[in-house]
């Protein structure tokens, strides 16, 4: 444990040590490759099925309508579940591959690609920001569909730079709200940031038939989580598992899905307010409630 913090140590003093000799904060650094903004709202999409990417469906016109509705972005940094690693890392691709991170789907799901351009001088920045802990860059990962399945109905044209921040699986509730909380600046140069899981997300359980079942659960969690964001109640979803127990496993027997949400509330500001979209279930299972903060 001591080796591990003197080394974490280390890598920090090394980082700080880079900054200080170039002159350049992390907010300084932000001036230089982005023009000043209206602040940004900020998105949680539930992302659901990889087909929703392709199919004409509810969800799917509902993402095509935020591009044509939301301000035009500078640049998008996602926060996709379907990014787990050991350590948070941001992408530094100048050209990011599109991923098609599925199986058992048409082969015209597989042909889709989206070749936006990558942000890495962004992604660099991004990292001076976050100082809860140490980030760094990333070239082998891409857009994985968690990120592109959203953009391609929202921005067809694959003209604006996409980079994605990674999830550390093991790490606590307040780990990832708190880097929320520490890219806020980002919100003010003109990113378009994007958290893309799901309220609830329970594959095992997962309705073939077709019908509009929706599990109790399911609702239960749903509707709770909702409460919470409405009442601005940011510490009773942190401590979601503790309070809701049974409930909270059913709803994500992993919690990968619900991980992108905590970096979404923690981006929001005092004062501003909450929206929903697609507050509807797929399947059963699968909470599409999606929202917006600004």
């Amino acid at each position: 444990m001591h080796r591990r913090l003197f080394l974490k140590a280390g890598s920090l003093a090394a980082l700080a040590q880079f900054v200080n000799m170039s002159g350049l904060s992390a907010l300084e650094a932000l001036e230089r490759h982005l023009s000043p903004s209206a602040r940004m709202p900020v998105l949680f999409i539930g992302h659901g099925s990889p087909m929703n990417a392709i199919e004409d469906n509810a969800f799917h016109r509902s993402w095509q309508q935020l591009g044509k509705t939301l301000p035009r972005p500078q640049a998008i940094l996602s926060i996709s579940a379907h990014w787990i690693t050991q350590g948070t890392k941001v992408t530094g691709n100048v050209k990011p591959k599109t991923i098609h991170d599925f199986g058992g789907f048409p082969r015209e799901l597989f042909e889709a690609q989206y070749p936006a351009p990558g942000a890495p001088e962004l992604a660099k920045e991004t990292t001076l920001l976050v100082n809860s802990t140490h980030v760094t860059s990333d070239e082998t990962w891409g857009l994985d569909h968690g990120t592109w399945s959203v953009l391609l109905p929202m921005y067809p044209a694959a003209d604006i730079p996409v980079y994605q921040l990674s999830l550390d699986y093991g790490q606590p509730t307040a780990y990832h709200y708190e880097i929320g909380k520490q890219l806020n600046k980002l919100r003010d140069k003109g990113v378009l940031i994007i958290g893309s899981g799901n309220l609830v997300h329970n594959l095992m359980k997962v309705d073939w038939s077709g019908g509009n079942k929706v599990y109790d659960w399911a609702a239960e969690f749903d509707a709770k989580m909702t409460e919470w964001i409405n009442k601005g109640d940011h510490k009773s979803i942190l401590d979601y598992q503790k309070i809701l127990g049974n409930t909270a496993t059913m709803a994500h027997p992993t919690y990968d899905h619900l991980l992108p949400l905590f970096y979404i509330l923690g981006l929001q500001q005092k004062g501003e307010q909450v929206s929903y979209f697609n507050d509807q279930f797929q399947m059963g299972s699968i909470s599409m409630r999606s929202l917006q903060i600004a």
